[in-house]
This record gives structure tokens, sequence and C-alpha cells, in this order.
């Protein structure tokens, strides 16, 4: 079996060690565009010992963001992401970048439609903060725009100079609604069973792939469990991940749990009512603390995700990479030793950026984070996301571009 430290291979790409920093939301963009703090918070990571860090949530259009100030992966954003890969390249490590739609799960002020699109239409429970009450159904023009919009992202995150990009289809974003047996009601060739919900999801994939897949290694993150009654469960992430694998994905990041009505599933432990989101007003506190009051008592468990995991890792022979709770380095020998081809870590690398080094060099053999989940409320405060067992971040450095 593998160590953790041996090269892996995921398409045209081979990452210096199974480490793979996690997507998730810095809170270091503005209007649309990187700014330096990003750059050092990746450049960091890079430098502590990760094979490769993940920008999240780089939109493929306006209309796809989930709120304002997030990376769109347009022209314009080309030179300013290129420093950031350039920072990242020079510490010896990749740089890829997680491209997503929001779908029905926004919070922007404007959209070019009066309903934001997504699998089906009907009641928008997101949309209640913002007062878009409603989502529609995409139509086959507006399913081939959004593939085509992927596709532009793509190409302009290999000009930015990204080794890889990752496909969000998980947490409750668009791709993940047409996953979820909750969002996907159609009954055209859009809808049906797990298998049959995963055809759009496939379709952006297969482009995306033809594009760039010669160049960049193509992934996806694709939730496990969806957490909650009625959602997506193991049994149909694994028909998804045949289907992805089919489709020619390089590498499947594990994920689990959604946004709105799981989010304690994506942490494995229950989340600070000031984590809820960048909409600050009455109905949004109000919304948070309603959640934290009915949401399952939850404890943190190293691992946490492992069964429903596994259950994809029997399913498919492609590269599957395990994120959920990863903080010992018996724990992710474990995995590697069960199938598992790479480890993805968030928490752990924001409370300690150099702990892949710190475990290379026998400095360390589990991670110090606690899990308490405060630094996804840091994500929505002037200096972006950190661990709040470290010092704050230079808040002067994310106001303008990179």
């Amino acid at each position: 079996m593998p160590t953790p430290f041996e090269p892996l291979r995921i398409g045209p790409l081979t990452l210096r060690n199974r480490f793979i920093k996690s997507a998730t939301n810095e809170g270091m963009a503005r209007a649309g565009l990187p700014t330096p703090l990003l750059v050092e918070h990746h450049r960091a990571i890079a430098a502590g010992g990760a094979a490769m860090t993940t920008v999240a949530y780089c939109a493929v259009s306006a209309d796809g963001r989930t709120f304002e100030n997030q990376i769109l992966l347009d022209t314009e954003s080309v030179p300013h992401l290129r420093r950031l890969t350039d920072a990242v390249h020079a510490e010896g490590a990749a740089a890829c970048a997680q491209i997503t739609h929001g779908g029905a799960f926004n919070f922007l002020r404007k959209l070019t439609t009066r309903w934001p699109g997504s699998a089906s239409g009907g009641f928008n429970p997101p949309g209640l903060l913002v007062g878009r009450w409603f989502k529609q159904a995409m139509d086959e023009a507006a399913l081939m725009r959004c593939a085509a919009e992927f596709v532009a992202a793509a190409r302009n995150a290999r000009a930015a100079g990204f080794d890889a990009v990752e496909l969000h289809m998980g947490h409750g974003y668009l791709l993940s609604q047409f996953l979820s047996p909750k969002y996907n009601r159609r009954r055209d060739a859009w809808g049906g069973s797990a298998a049959q919900r995963a055809a759009f999801p496939a379709l952006v994939l297969r482009n995306v792939l033809d594009a760039v897949g010669s160049e960049m290694a193509v992934s996806c993150k694709l939730s496990v469990t969806e957490g909650f009654n009625g959602g997506g469960t193991a049994e149909d992430a694994s028909a998804i991940a045949k289907v992805l694998e089919a489709s020619g994905a390089h590498l499947l990041v594990l994920s689990g749990g959604m946004n709105v009505e799981s989010p304690w599933a994506i942490f494995g432990s229950p989340l600070p009512a000031a984590a809820g989101g960048p909409v600050d007003t009455a109905f949004a506190r109000a919304a948070g603390r309603l959640m934290m009051l009915t949401a399952p008592k939850t404890v943190f468990r190293e691992l946490y995700l492992r069964p429903h995991s596994q259950q994809v890792r029997a399913a498919v022979r492609m590269p599957l990479a395990y994120l959920g709770g990863a903080k010992s380095l018996v724990g992710i020998q474990s995995l590697l030793d069960e199938g598992f081809d790479g480890i993805a870590m968030g928490r752990a690398l924001l409370h300690e950026p150099a702990l892949i080094n710190q475990f290379r060099d026998g400095l360390a053999d589990r991670s110090g984070c606690t899990a308490c989940n405060q630094c996804v409320a840091e994500m929505y405060k002037p200096g972006g996301t950190r661990c709040v067992l470290r010092p704050e971040n230079d808040a002067r450095l994310n106001v303008r571009p990179a």
C-alpha cells in the first residue's frame, strides 16, 4: 500500500504526495477577483507541504455566483489568478480551481432572470434570505449554455496556470441539485434514478475533459451522503460515481452534507450560530439560530465520512480522495490501506498550514484542530477565513485585487 508521501498520478498530473488542500470558502476575493491575502493563503499551504491546494468557489458566470464577492473565472480574472498559481508553483505544489455554479443556492442582489435556475422548479428555501422565494427548472437551452460556461471557466483556469479543475458536484450547488433526489424531480432525460440524475453533471464533465483534459487534471467533488431524510445516500453516490468514472473523471473528492439541509454533515460537528452566511438580516439570523437548535446532536469523530466513502470505494476502481475528519497519520495510513488514493484536508490545514511538512519530518502525528468550526464564521469577516487558535489575518491585504 502507498504511504502518504508517495507521488499520486491523476490524469496528466503527478502530485508530489497524497495530500490535497480541499476547497474551503476563503472569503478572500473582491469584485470577482482574488486578493493578495488569497495568494498568501494558498502559498503558505503549498510551502507547508501539501501537494495541491484548491481555490474555492470560482464561479462560471455572474448568475452562477453564490455571493457577491466570489471569484468569477472570466478572462478578467486570469492575470490576477496567475499571480496565485505562480506563488503556489514556486513552492513546488500544484494549484486547482474549484469551478461551480450556485443554481438555486445564491444570495445575489441581482440576477439576469427573475428566479434562479435549478434542476426542478418550485419553492426555494435558500432564497428566503434574499426574498427570492422560487426557483425555475432549467430548459434545454439553459443547460447547454451552462455547460458551455463550465468549459469556458476551465479554459480560463488553464490560462491562469492552474494544474487542475474540480467540478463542484456536492453540498447543494447546481450540479448537486441535479444529483439530489430532493432537488431533481424531472421526468425527462435529466432526471430519474441516481444514475439518470447524473446525466447533466456527466455531460459537463465530458465537455470539460474534451476541452482541457489532456492538459490538466479534472476532478469532481461528490457528496457521499446528503445527510438528511429524503436526501442522497451512499448507494446513490456509488451509482453516480460509476457514471463519472465511465465519463472519464480523473479523480473524485468524496465529501458529504448539504449547505442548507445538513451543514453539520459537511463538518461532522455542530456549527456556531455565526456561521449562517453572508446575509446579515434579522430573518437570516433567526433562521441560523433555528437551524442550530434543530440540528442533530453530533459529536466530532475522526474520519466521520468513512463508512459512506467505503461504499463508493467498493463501487469504482478510479482514483478517490477521502475528505472528512482526517487528522492523524495513523488514520490517514488506514485510509490508504483501504484503497483510497489521496487525502483531502480543510480545517486541519487552516489550523496549521505546515502540517504536512510536520508529518513528514516527524514533528507531529496528528492535527491540533478542535473541529470547533469557528473558521466557518470567520469566512465572512474582513480578514477572511482563519483558525481562531491562530493570529488574525491582515485584513489590509483583503481589500483590493491581487
